[in-house]
């Protein structure tokens, strides 16, 4: 049984802890919670290890994962950022590790590294953003909250209608989605971005690609 996640609003997110069951949070998530839980830092990052979830570890900074246990409810959120819940049913979630907000403990973690398939939008942000050079990915059945800047929309992805991203509006994907890096020379200066940043994901197969509405890091 995935554990259970709840929009309260467009910035926190309610977790049912269950006996038996565990999430993981990052650090400094939690805003509130009721019943008899326990908060633990979990400098493994979870079941993968350490160097297997977090992508900040390019620069050596050791920050552990929550590890949430016991019987009782939790509120997640952070920084005021807004907060979208993804449910996944046995496929795989490629996501940024600073975007993960909490998790089912149940998912299988893993990381990509850039330039394979789906490690592309590490190293996009990389060179957009100055973000990091790896994706983390969940697979399984469960509930992951993640968290984006100023709204986040869910783009489904089809065979016949591949979707069109600027890396920067790019939060995350799930399915059996392609992606490739395109320079698109003009398209910038055309929506009035010009800075020289010229690059589109373009994301084909079958799946959804979570968009947000400001560039803005977090």
């Amino acid at each position: 049984m995935p554990a259970d996640f709840r929009e309260i609003n467009s910035k926190m997110v309610e977790a049912t802890v269950v006996p038996g069951q565990r999430l993981y949070s990052q650090r400094g998530a939690m805003l509130a919670y009721k019943g008899d839980v326990t908060f633990t830092p979990n400098v493994q990052g979870g079941q993968g290890g350490l160097m297997s979830m977090l992508g900040r570890r390019v620069a050596n900074e050791a920050t552990p994962l929550m590890t949430v246990e016991g019987n009782g409810t939790v509120l997640f959120g952070h920084g005021g950022h807004h907060v979208q819940v993804i449910t996944l049913s046995g496929d795989t979630l490629y996501v940024e590790a600073d975007r993960l907000l909490a998790f089912d403990g149940a998912l299988q973690q893993g990381t990509m590294f850039m330039g394979s398939q789906g490690g592309v939008m590490g190293m996009v942000r990389g060179q957009v953003t100055g973000q990091g050079l790896f994706t983390t990915t969940l697979k399984g059945h469960g509930a992951v909250a993640v968290m984006a800047h100023g709204g986040v929309i869910e783009v489904p992805i089809t065979p016949n209608n591949p979707v069109h991203v600027d890396p920067q509006a790019y939060v995350a994907h799930h399915g059996d989605v392609r992606n490739k890096l395109s320079t698109a020379l003009g398209w910038r200066d055309m929506v009035g971005r010009g800075s020289g940043e010229a690059f589109q994901l373009e994301l084909s197969g079958s799946g959804a690609v979570y968009v947000q509405a400001s560039e803005e890091k977090l």
